[in-house]
């Protein structure tokens, strides 16, 4: 692989109405390994989200508008091919924003963020609508039918962890349903949707289609977009905080809204599960990416007659973690996102020493006597020995930790790990089927998995109930999410 950053030292442009564009406001773009600066960013300012709306809607009623379905799936398909056909290009992008593996941004990221495109292009020609025949007086009858349209400008607002791949995860249903999009990254990862809009205007995307605007939330890009008149929905992925803002400001716009926000997942153990399968499976859904997946689990309940047993097993996969160089093939784990984000996350772990928890392992920042230290890492960390009441336990902390408890009985379980209030993800470990079915099905949550972590099928409902979102996304659910369904009544 090319080991050279896309646009390194220069300035990351907004992509407004077909053009690249600047301005005079510019922020730092760091990178968290050593905190050096690897460029600088152009912050959108009110006037150029205005543009992008204009852009957009221009698009939305003309060229892209006129498009046929197949016309407009062609295009999607050559966005893919772009993102493949500059695939170190977005590898090195995604590596230098976040820290991450060269494992985990070649084999998740960046695949993952072009199969979106054309999964949803090939998913669009088979949306489905209703049609009725209804009885009327005459004997005659009547036709119902609903056509889906689009529901217009769609602000799309992601998040830092998995920057290309939930960003496209919406860009991507979204376009394939004809809408136009304006798009912000997050201001800590805003490299790789830069890249993006080169390839979505080397593919040949329609000016104003899609729009990228850099900036932060309030008084910037992200505060003006939700806001903003013109624009018709919101679709979210990121803090829950953040979340019930946006929808606060949509409110007056009664906009339409897809939000999927944080968690706080929590993971079962039963004595019966399959041991080694159940603490592999749990250091990954613990410590991958940092912890900075929506998904990962940082609640254990373990059932008390091998308590002990995993406590120490997991200590093992945790202190086995590499905390290295991305470009390093045996690291395991980078830094988090910043030193912002690091403090937040050591000041947990504080806090949950301060509450008298047994720190199994970690609970406090490597040392390295390199630049790293000049990094924003963390240490893998394991607790337990405290309530269920303690701060760590009920808020996220969205970093490689996890507290574990012990439990008696399923009924116990259960509640303790429906005692939250997000509602993402969880997990169960169990070689009982019945009680696979029966407790997966009893958790409140968007998401269940048995005897796995972070398996997906694209086709599936995806979203969170509680504070963790609202709405469902993947497969038919964000087409219909991003249609908007009119009902045409044909009297016969």
């Amino acid at each position: 692989m090319k080991n050279t950053i896309p646009h390194a030292g220069s300035v990351l442009k907004n992509y407004i109405g077909g053009e690249f564009v600047s301005s005079d406001q510019l922020f730092d773009n760091v990178n968290p390994v050593d905190g050096t600066v690897i460029n600088q960013v152009a912050e959108a300012n009110q006037i150029m989200v205005d543009q992008a709306v204009n852009a957009a809607q221009a698009a939305l009623h003309g060229e892209w508008g006129k498009l046929s379905l197949e016309q407009r799936c062609v295009l999607l398909h050559k966005v893919a091919d772009g993102i493949d056909a500059r695939f170190d290009e977005f590898v090195a992008a995604e590596m230098a924003d976040t820290g991450k593996s060269f494992f985990q941004a070649r084999t998740i990221d960046i695949p993952r963020g072009a199969a979106n495109f054309r999964v949803f292009a090939d998913m669009v020609k088979s949306q489905s609508t209703e049609c009725f025949h209804t009885d009327t007086p005459d004997g005659k009858g009547a036709l119902n039918y609903a056509v889906n349209k689009p529901l217009g400008v769609v602000a799309v607002i992601a998040p830092w962890n998995l920057p290309l791949l939930l960003m496209t995860w919406k860009l991507a249903p979204a376009m394939a349903a004809g809408n136009v999009i304006i798009a912000k990254p997050s201001e800590e990862t805003p490299a790789t949707a830069t890249l993006l809009a080169e390839v979505m205007h080397d593919a040949g995307i329609p000016k104003g289609v899609f729009n990228l605007v850099h900036g932060f939330g309030h008084k910037s890009a992200g505060e003006f977009l939700t806001t903003h008149k013109g624009v018709d929905a919101v679709t979210f992925t990121g803090e829950s905080s953040t979340g019930s803002a946006i929808m606060k400001a949509s409110a007056d716009g009664v906009k339409a809204l897809s939000f999927e926000l944080g968690g706080k997942n929590a993971g079962i153990i039963f004595d019966d599960c399959d041991f080694d399968e159940a603490v592999a499976g749990t250091a990954r859904s613990v410590f991958t990416n940092g912890g900075q997946v929506c998904l990962c689990t940082e609640r254990l309940y373990v059932q008390r007659s091998i308590f002990d047993k995993f406590v120490a097993a997991l200590k093992v996969k945790a202190e086995a973690l590499n905390i290295g160089w991305p470009l390093d093939e045996t690291t395991d784990m980078g830094p988090v996102i910043s030193h912002k984000h690091r403090d937040k996350v050591l000041a947990y772990y504080q806090s949950a020493i301060d509450d008298g928890a047994t720190v199994v392992t970690g609970g406090g920042a490597p040392t390295f006597d390199d630049a790293r230290d000049n990094g924003a890492f963390v240490q893998p960390t394991i607790l337990t020995g405290l309530s269920e009441q303690s701060k760590i336990v009920k808020e996220e902390v969205f970093g490689p930790v996890c507290h574990i408890t012990p439990f008696d009985q399923e009924e116990e379980a259960v509640a303790m790990a429906n005692d939250s209030d997000y509602g993402l993800a969880a997990t169960v470990w169990t070689t009982n089927l019945q009680r696979a079915h029966r407790v997966a099905g009893q958790m409140d949550v968007g998401i269940c998995w048995v005897n796995s972590w972070y398996l997906r099928d694209l086709r599936t409902p995806f979203g969170g109930m509680k504070l963790s979102g609202v709405g469902r996304e993947g497969g038919v659910h964000s087409l219909n999410f991003y249609s908007e369904p009119t009902n045409i009544c044909i009297k016969l």
